[in-house]
């Protein structure tokens, strides 16, 4: 497992074909850590970042799982990244060993706007049907990535008491006996302007990515609309399609 440096072939691409081949193997499939990347980087003779993009990649698909302090090993059977099996954000972040800052945290009940509304067939801008609404901003240690707005189906009993720095879809689960299934997402692009540039510490004029997340128990049932604002310098989309 060679990389030609005279390629044409970029050289993470080279390098993620070799993981691809590596992680096929009986003794990764059976749970075998990966070598470092130190000594992966060392004896494909790349850079470790140019290696990390590489595995980035095949985290992203859940063909690998990273574990902080641990290291990477290949993910069982059945853990498919991209639209097939989506991912809450916190699983994202866990997935790609990323620690997960919150730097702001509101619960506030609103009145549901005609489109959220009609999401949880309720009634628009109603004072007895108010939505529990949770807004975060979360990134890295180092700086905010992503600004989240999700408002929650009225008909939940929520209090807004619940502990928020758990992952979601796990609260619900515990404290509600709900069980997310459905994700239908919507993608968009469009400048920060002055309110979300100020929650992701970036230029008014700078480019974001806006994804809209309709979430459905296992009984179809609307449960959470969330609308994530992201720095586009920190975030791609990838999607995976067969034919």
């Amino acid at each position: 497992m060679k990389i030609d440096p005279n390629s044409s072939k970029p050289l993470h691409l080279q390098a993620e074909e070799i993981l691809r081949r590596l992680i096929e193997e009986n003794e990764y499939k059976n749970g075998k850590l990966l070598p470092s990347e130190t000594e992966m980087s060392e004896h494909l003779n790349i850079s470790r970042n140019t290696l990390r993009q590489a595995i980035n990649t095949l985290v992203m698909e859940g063909l690998l799982i990273r574990k902080k302090g641990v290291g990477t090993k290949v993910a069982k059977k059945g853990i498919v990244g991209g639209i097939k099996n989506w991912l809450s954000f916190s699983q994202e972040m866990k997935m790609l060993g990323i620690e997960i800052r919150n730097f702001e945290l509101h619960i506030s009940r609103k009145k549901p706007t005609e489109e959220i509304a009609n999401f949880f067939n309720t009634v628009p801008y109603s004072d007895t049907e108010r939505c529990i609404v949770l807004e975060r901003v979360r990134g890295n240690k180092e700086y905010p990535f992503v600004y989240f707005i999700s408002y929650f189906n009225p008909t939940i009993p929520m209090t807004g008491d619940e502990d928020f720095t758990r992952p979601l879809y796990e609260l619900l689960e515990t404290q509600y006996n709900i069980t997310v299934k459905t994700s239908k997402e919507e993608i968009s692009a469009r400048l920060a302007g002055e309110f979300i540039a100020e929650k992701l510490e970036i230029n008014a004029n700078d480019p974001i990515l806006i994804r809209k997340r309709f979430v459905y128990d296992v009984n179809n049932m609307p449960i959470e609309y969330n609308i994530g604002y992201y720095r586009a310098d920190s975030f791609t989309y990838t999607i995976e399609a067969e034919r």
